[in-house]
């Protein structure tokens, strides 16, 4: 079975509620016309009842019309829209008089009936609303007075009634259908620019936008909404494909450096002391190289890692000695200071692994732009609500301008000013992401010649204290 379309959909949708309440209405509509017929008719039997019982007489078991002569000439004469039918009958319910209206007719005597209730019945075909009154001598019934009213009139207005309710049901769901479906067609607009629109983006072609509805309803806001995606899907393919061209480009240096480093070493045959010196260069780029993919898969290890992460209590003051440890080597080399201001033994709430090599990389980034014989300060400082590392270097510096682009992939600084100092520029790429991950808000404060200052807040949370 084929399903209807959105649109369609939303118009049936809003058709059955609105059939279901039309109905209502309807319904409610007929019953009130209905009970106020009836009850035209009711009051007006009673008023007969009433005036009647005031024109007979009960005498010997019998029963008188006062002025009969003057009764039945008022009868015959009377005309009614609905004129009531008089009929009196003994206790057997034989018939004792009648109104002339009535002529070869009579009212049928219903022994079951309840006295003094109004029901339906028939006097012959025609349908008529009825009342049996007895009549008393004392406390024994010597009689009734059965007055009745057509509902021939009452009956015609409620069946055309009816026939109109019926007939315009459909007619009118039929137009509201046709209404509600323009009017939806017209309110789901959008929807069909937001499908163009999507029908044309290709990862080739991710500049097209939706464009946004005049009204800033739900539709707006779900353009709105898209539009952000697909900026966030276009900036993150072109980082992508900016990161692709980087890394291949980067991955390309080291290799194109060996293969020409091993084609003039095999032209001709040379010295120990040259085989060496080459290989041991070669050697240094395979290195480099090896640094390099690490990296790289370290940033793509680390791209969806939230789920992963392993938060336990940590000691910063273990974790800078294990840091400083393992670079124990190249700072002795420098002949480098390591300071550490620590009052007393700092803990926070986070990742060990995952902020050692915060660390390690801010560590080797100090070492590897501080002077020969420079000093690198580490300092904890703690409030109620946060716990602020520092790590600062007296070394070159970063310029003013490039403070925004540290943190882009394979971005260095004014590297061919200082060509002796080898790196791949992805360090604080990773510090960042890690940062990020970790939840710890990252600040780098540097100028040029006067050194860097890089500078890691943990935000302790509301129920989390820090150990002492």
């Amino acid at each position: 079975m084929q399903q209807l379309s959105f649109k369609n959909r939303i118009a049936s949708n809003y058709i059955i509620t609105t059939a279901l309440l039309i109905f209502v209405v309807f319904f409610v509509i007929y019953a009130i016309v209905r009970f106020s017929v009836y009850i035209k008719v009711n009051n007006d039997i009673k008023t007969e009842v009433t005036k009647h019982l005031k024109e007979i007489e009960v005498k010997e078991n019998c029963v008188l019309l006062i002025r009969e002569k003057q009764w039945k000439k008022i009868q015959f004469n009377k005309v009614d829209i609905s004129p009531a039918f008089i009929q009196f009958v003994d206790e057997l319910g034989a018939l004792v008089d009648k109104s002339p209206n009535l002529k070869q007719k009579k009212l049928n005597y219903y022994p079951e009936a309840v006295n003094n209730v109004l029901f339906d019945a028939k006097l012959e075909k025609t349908a008529v609303r009825q009342i049996q009154v007895p009549l008393y001598q004392n406390t024994k019934i010597i009689g009734f007075m059965i007055i009745a009213m057509s509902l021939e009139d009452s009956i015609m207005v409620l069946n055309n009634l009816f026939i109109i309710l019926v007939v315009a049901y459909p007619l009118i769901l039929l137009v509201l259908f046709l209404i509600a479906r323009f009017i939806v067609g017209r309110s789901i607009k959008p929807i069909s620019a937001i499908i163009q629109t999507s029908n044309i983006i290709t990862k080739d072609n991710l500049k097209s936008r939706i464009p946004l509805p005049i009204n800033k309803d739900e539709l707006h806001l779900l353009s709105n909404t898209i539009n952000n995606l697909l900026d966030r899907v276009e900036n993150t393919l072109e980082r992508e494909k900016q990161f692709t061209s980087d890394a291949s480009h980067e991955l390309r240096t080291p290799l194109a450096v060996i293969k020409g480093t091993l084609e003039v070493l095999v032209r001709k045959p040379r010295s120990q002391e040259e085989y060496k010196e080459k290989i041991d260069f070669c050697v240094n780029e395979v290195n480099r190289l090896n640094q390099l993919v690490d990296e790289l898969l370290l940033l793509a290890r680390f791209e969806n890692q939230r789920q992963s992460l392993k938060i336990e209590k940590v000691s910063l003051n273990a974790l800078f000695l294990d840091v400083v440890s393992r670079n124990s080597t190249i700072i002795k080399e420098k002949k480098l200071e390591c300071e550490a201001q620590f009052s007393k033994d700092f803990y926070v709430k986070t990742d060990s692994y995952l902020f050692s090599l915060i660390l390690n990389n801010i560590l080797t980034n100090a070492i590897k732009y501080s002077k020969v014989k420079g000093v690198i300060d580490f300092d904890i400082i703690e409030t109620n609500n946060t716990t602020v590392f520092t790590i600062s270097d007296s070394g070159i510096g970063i310029a003013a301008e490039d403070l925004e682009k540290i943190f882009d992939q394979f971005y260095r600084s004014k590297a061919n000013e200082h060509p002796e100092i080898k790196g791949t520029g992805l360090g604080l790429s990773i510090v960042k992401r890690l940062c990020l991950l970790l939840q710890i808000d990252l600040e780098i404060k540097s100028k040029e010649n006067m050194g860097t200052k890089v500078i890691l807040t943990f935000t302790n949370k509301p129920n989390t204290k820090t150990y002492e």
